[in-house]
């Protein structure tokens, strides 16, 4: 895989799903924007650490992705755009009746109106340059629904019907569109919860996981980033010329069911 000359714009990614990913790309050749609605020294340095890692342009831009003018400013600013992943997203679980509606904007903010602010500015760019790869992070949860999580559901499930839309209105443009549905992934924050899931159960480790977390998830084995930034890096290849507006499960099985 060679990706350089390329630029891809990931965004949520300074920690978890979407760092993976731009390792993944820059490792591939890619320079990249990492992006965040912080704006620390830490973010800086890790954007730095990464291109001298691997030899590419690694820059951090600051963009609030609840705000559909930021989300665009994000693509402007980075003044290219070849390849575009959203993975940017929030989580909150609560009954239908007790749903803070702030939360359900804040979720569908972040996770389905930015993905179309961003893919607004950055088709028109792929056109332009001749060739782009838009990657949208949905999740199992863009193809099945479990309780307690509407917003999320309903996020994912627009994230899948938004690529479809935009895999058809650039068919025949060299431009793809295509989301990555993954069930759970070994990130950070899932790895906090475990410790109060083995004392909310009283299990083990192995069985915590095996038995409440991975339930649904028939591997009984999390995915893990770089994975899931392997799918990205594929979908980027010329093997994948072809491969739009679809969905790619890394699920261990989940959706087979």
């Amino acid at each position: 895989m060679d990706l350089k000359g390329k630029t891809a714009i990931v965004t949520g990614s300074n920690s978890g799903i979407g760092l993976g990913v731009v390792r993944e790309l820059a490792r591939a050749g890619a320079d990249v924007v990492l992006n965040s609605f912080t704006d620390r020294d830490e973010d800086h340095d890790l954007a730095r650490a990464i291109g001298d890692e691997f030899g590419v342009t690694a820059r951090y831009i600051r963009a609030d992705l609840s705000k559909g003018d930021e989300a665009r400013k994000l693509i402007e600013d980075s003044g290219r755009c070849d390849i575009l992943m959203n993975n940017a997203g929030i989580q909150h679980v609560a009954g239908i009746e007790d749903f803070p509606t702030e939360r359900w904007d804040a979720i569908i903010a972040i996770m389905l109106s930015s993905a179309f602010h961003t893919a607004a500015v950055a088709v028109p760019m792929m056109r332009e340059q001749g060739w782009g790869r838009i990657i949208n992070l949905a999740s199992a949860h863009g193809l099945r629904a479990s309780p307690y999580k509407s917003a999320y559901v309903a996020a994912k499930h627009g994230v899948v019907g938004l690529t479809k839309v935009i895999a058809l209105e650039t068919a025949q443009d060299p431009i793809t569109a295509n989301a990555i549905c993954p069930g759970y992934v070994m990130t950070p924050l899932v790895e906090d919860q475990i410790p109060d899931t083995m004392k909310k159960y009283d299990m083990d480790r192995e069985t915590a996981i095996k038995e409440v977390i991975l339930e649904r998830q028939p591997s009984k084995d999390f995915a893990t980033v770089e994975q899931i930034g392997g799918v990205a890096t594929f979908l980027c290849s010329a093997a994948a010329a072809q491969i739009t507006g679809t969905t790619i499960s890394v699920d261990g099985g989940w959706t087979a069911r």
